[in-house]
């Protein structure tokens, strides 16, 4: 009995010990939440600048010649599908690929996939969608500029869209596509509708057409950006709502058992008593 008792006090000792593990991935989860979203909120005023640039310029072009930017290409549809490296993370990539399969397999034309993310890489493969190239998740926000020039640099086609997750009002996570090339016709109307904050109205100064390709460029670079930063946070959503869940299952097991350890050590004490009266009354009986 004492061997079984020590075995169980092993396993509890066991379970304390990864419950530590699940509570410092909670904690460095939640961290990085915080980290990634703080970081999508010091892009606002940047995009907001370049919006502004591009309604000036779209305002004396017309769409045809603003969407006309990168469309040698127009046959394949390119898309740039953001996943995660590593587990724990719940139904975050399965989600996502059965989100961008369903997606794409609406549009005509040939496909080409960029992946961010091993596990993501793996899901869409098994679709059988077609994987140009895969890259690493950044692991921190100085990496997600790198690689966000390579995929604009590989990935020059139109249409092209990205798929990504984002997070959500109460803690949770949902699927997002948005089209980057060609510029929505109705999104370019409605920019350049929108008045001056200003009663002095700016001009592009230059080459307009030069101007106006430079500013895609930043849009493009910095929509990339928001989406990998976003699906970041959004991953570490997943893994602190899974840390979660693992953290109150370790608990409830811990309960039990240590409820079994004092089970178990009660009734190794009862035996020992017994034995003692048994022989106790040996010994009168003598």
């Amino acid at each position: 009995m004492s061997g079984t008792t020590e075995g169980m006090r092993q396993r509890i000792e066991r379970t304390k010990n990864l419950g530590s593990v699940v509570h410092t991935m909670k904690a460095l989860a939640a961290s990085n939440i915080g980290q990634y979203e703080d970081s999508v909120r010091a892009l606002e005023d940047y995009y907001r600048t370049i919006v502004l640039g591009l309604s000036i310029c779209l305002g004396r072009q017309s769409a045809g010649q603003a969407q006309s930017i990168r469309q040698e290409n127009s046959n394949i549809t390119g898309a740039v599908v953001f996943g995660s490296d590593l587990g724990l993370v719940g139904q975050f990539n399965e989600r996502l690929a059965d989100f961008t399969a369903e997606k794409l397999g609406g549009l005509p034309g040939e496909k080409k996939i960029w992946v961010v993310g091993e596990r993501m890489y793996s899901r869409l493969e098994e679709k059988g969608l077609p994987v140009v190239n895969l890259y690493p998740v950044p692991g921190s926000i100085d990496a997600v500029a790198p690689l966000i020039g390579r995929l604009l640099v590989e990935s020059q086609v139109s249409p092209f869209f990205i798929f990504f997750n984002r997070t959500q009002s109460g803690a949770s996570y949902g699927q997002s596509v948005r089209r980057m090339l060609p510029l929505d016709e109705q999104w370019i109307q409605e920019m350049t509708k929108k008045e001056w904050v200003t009663d002095k109205l700016p001009q592009a100064l230059g080459d307009r057409g030069r101007t106006l390709s430079a500013l895609i460029r930043e849009y493009l670079f910095v929509t990339l950006f928001r989406a990998c930063v976003e699906s970041l946070a959004a991953e570490n959503t997943s893994r602190l709502a899974a840390m979660q869940r693992a953290e109150k299952n370790i608990d409830e097991m811990l309960d039990e058992l240590q409820q079994d350890y004092h089970r178990r050590r009660q009734s190794a004490i009862d035996e020992e008593l017994f034995d003692i009266i048994a022989g106790f009354e040996a010994l009168e009986g003598g």
